[in-house]
């Protein structure tokens, strides 16, 4: 029938302006271009959490000796990053909630420490902390570092392809075995950030 078995997505429950949407991808693809071109590199950005609940609902095992894991609750880390099409990604921490002070930190820090000179394009949603007044007083400050801040169209969350590299460490590259306890949760995430580009990698197209 066509038809294939495959996780059922979330989605949003706004679409965003047709008008606005069709004016931001347009920009964003001139973007990509400059980016394949090295006129300029493109960082996107956003935050993610990862909990002691895995998110591992399928996988092959034994008919009589089906797999489980013991559900956990509590600790969370959450995570600030900015990654390249070049895989090339820059984490920030931290256990407590994401609020604007943590990304202006973060930000900050990237630009102090971003690994290559000319002018850089942070590719970022439109959560409220990144609109708030804090953040909104900084783009003109990075701008003089040659850090530039550009906001996808509200509700399109697959325009930012940081997604694939959160929904890649919770669904592939978290195995059941690192949910064992939270030691192994953060050294297997340390790994990937530190090893994203290497062991861990993603085909853009």
């Amino acid at each position: 029938l066509g038809y294939t078995y495959r996780r059922i997505r979330k989605r949003l429950k706004k679409q965003a302006d047709p008008i606005e949407y069709e004016r931001k991808v347009k920009e964003l693809k001139a973007l990509i271009e400059l980016d394949k071109k090295a006129f300029l590199t493109i960082y996107y950005a956003d935050e993610s959490g990862f909990n002691e609940t895995p998110c591992v609902p399928y996988g092959w095992q034994p008919k009589d000796k089906p797999l489980s894991i013991a559900t956990q609750k509590g600790r969370r880390l959450n995570v600030f990053g900015l990654m390249s099409h070049g895989n090339k990604i820059h984490t920030y921490t931290t256990p407590k909630s994401v609020d604007s002070d943590f990304v202006i930190d973060a930000i900050d820090d990237f630009v102090i420490n971003k690994p290559r000179s000319g002018r850089t394009v942070i590719v970022i949603d439109n959560a409220k902390i990144h609109h708030s007044a804090k953040f909104k007083n900084k783009i003109k400050e990075w701008e003089e570092h040659d850090v530039f801040i550009f906001y996808l169209p509200t509700y399109s969350p697959h325009l930012n392809l940081i997604e694939t590299f959160w929904r890649k460490c919770k669904y592939e590259w978290l195995l059941p075995q690192h949910f064992d306890s939270w030691k192994n949760i953060v050294e297997q995430l340390d790994d990937i950030f530190k090893h994203f580009g290497e062991k861990y990698k993603i085909e853009f197209s």
